[in-house]
């Protein structure tokens, strides 16, 4: 699957070269998870169709589901209305997206 994207239209100046990439399901509109996108990363995600992030802890790039298995397939990608926010919708080839073991990051209810 080719993707076009122009990461110029991005607004990277915002925070030290990192997007807040929100990741939700195609179909459920359940949000998975939120992870930070650079250049380089929106580059490989539209190139391989796979999600990609940048690490803000380990300082470099990384396959969402490289380790796990459970991976994120592009379907759509979408933008703020300030360029500096991303939401991209995926397939999730798998049968969770957080480390915990849960399919979501966000099980934890606070109200």
């Amino acid at each position: 699957m080719k993707l076009i994207m122009k990461t110029q239209i991005f607004d990277f100046k915002k925070n030290k070269g990192l997007i807040p990439t929100i990741i939700q399901d195609y179909q459920t509109l359940e949000v998975y998870m939120l992870g930070y996108s650079n250049k380089e990363s929106l580059e490989k995600t539209r190139s391989s169709g796979f999600i990609w992030f940048y690490s803000r802890s380990r300082k470099k790039l990384w396959m969402k589901g490289e380790e796990s298995g459970n991976k994120l397939k592009v379907v759509n990608i979408y933008y703020d209305c300030d360029n500096d926010t991303i939401l991209i919708k995926v397939k999730l080839i798998g049968k969770n997206v957080c480390h915990t073991g849960n399919k979501s990051c966000f099980y934890k209810k606070l109200l």
